[in-house]
């Protein structure tokens, strides 16, 4: 039996997935990055405004689904949201929960070789910071060869700066801008956006 709670930042999380989360932490802190699942007000801030308008969502990282359950009850169709997760324990509960979702069950640095759809925007849940930069950099330039012109990638970070060092910004042309402060996540976060500056215009 399962039950679900509200953690001190408010978030209804189910109970089952604190504890998948948990054990998936202990046994690869590095690759899940995050103590506990994210927060409902930090799924509120990387999803915002984005709907069933924006065209098909690339949600890299998708861990337990807080970011998908969010850009669902913004109104995006389950079949028209790409998860890709390679953590195969956060894979079997996001297609318990969302079973017309379109998981991907991979590494995000393959994700152009995943899906050959064209996405309106793209959410990143991974831990880029504890992610070698040269991986960092190939996530990065598959995931925009998937997007439209123009398009966003959203991600956060616990830190005061964006995640993706200056060097692949530049080497990729990308333009960042921090969009949202969510005290309320523990631990206190930032969102930002990413957008190829080739492609803009």
């Amino acid at each position: 039996m399962t039950t679900d709670f509200q953690n001190s930042s408010g978030a209804k999380i189910n109970s089952s997935y604190i504890l998948q989360f948990s054990r998936e932490w202990l046994k690869q802190p590095f690759r899940t990055g995050a103590i506990t699942p994210s927060s409902k007000h930090l799924a509120h801030a990387i999803t915002k405004g984005l709907t069933n308008k924006s065209g098909p969502i690339l949600a890299l990282g998708a861990g337990t689904g807080v970011f998908t359950s969010a850009l669902i009850a913004n109104g995006v169709l389950p079949q028209d949201i790409t998860a890709v997760e390679a953590n195969g324990r956060f894979a079997d509960l996001l297609k318990e929960e969302f079973p017309t979702l379109g998981l991907t069950h991979g590494n995000a640095a393959r994700v152009h070789k995943l899906t050959n759809r064209t996405y309106g925007a793209a959410i990143c849940g991974l831990p880029l910071l504890s992610m070698p930069n040269a991986v960092v950099l190939i996530i990065l330039k598959n995931s925009f060869t998937l997007l439209k012109p123009n398009a966003e990638l959203r991600l956060f970070t616990y830190g005061w700066q964006c995640p993706v060092p200056r060097s692949i910004r530049t080497r990729l042309s990308l333009s960042t801008h921090r969009v949202a402060f969510v005290p309320l996540n523990i631990p206190p976060a930032s969102v930002y956006t990413l957008i190829q500056k080739d492609c803009a215009g």
